[in-house]
């Protein structure tokens, strides 16, 4: 295994096919896009599903939510879309799934490495896709819930008789 992939084991805690699947899709996407790591919001990574897979984005990418640049997506597809602000290049890149064979399919370790040993047309589908460029992450601010005194984002908040209520306060 290559240092970039230990690093994302150590990231996600474990090693696993969905990681795997994750770092060949990412590592697919950079490299067709012809970018390195996002320091800021230079690349944006839109994610279909919330599985093992997004931490290889994470930690590949540098597309975090804490930056802004990671967009969850709920569809619970392997897919994921990435932007580069560097170029106005958008790349979909999708889990074929299926392909593997059925001599390894019963030991997780031997998954894992034909995952990363398979050409990668036998893993994923990769197109260039033009898309409208993600809005940058924006700051908003910070009021205190009017009824359990925890801090909240004003966006995040509802007003119940003329006082900030955050989600959790307003769905009582």
């Amino acid at each position: 295994m290559n240092a970039e992939f230990e690093q994302i084991i150590s990231f996600h805690g474990h090693s696993c096919p969905g990681i795997t699947i994750g770092y060949r899709m990412a590592k697919a996407a950079m490299n067709f896009l012809s970018d390195s790591r996002a320091k800021d919001e230079e690349i944006v990574a839109i994610v279909e599903n919330d599985a093992c897979g997004v931490d290889a984005v994470q930690c590949l990418t540098g597309c975090t939510f804490g930056k802004g640049n990671l967009i969850f997506k709920d569809y619970g597809k392997q897919v994921y879309t990435f932007y580069s602000r560097n170029t106005g290049k958008g790349v979909r890149v999708v889990y074929k799934g299926g392909n593997i064979p059925k001599s390894v399919r019963e030991n997780r370790q031997e998954i894992i490495n034909w995952l990363l040993s398979a050409d990668e047309k036998d893993i994923i589908d990769i197109k260039e896709v033009v898309i409208k460029e993600p809005e940058s992450a924006r700051m908003y601010p910070t009021v205190k819930c009017e009824f359990c005194g925890e801090l909240v984002m004003e966006t995040r908040t509802e007003q119940i008789d003329g006082k900030y209520a955050c989600i959790p306060c307003a769905q009582r």
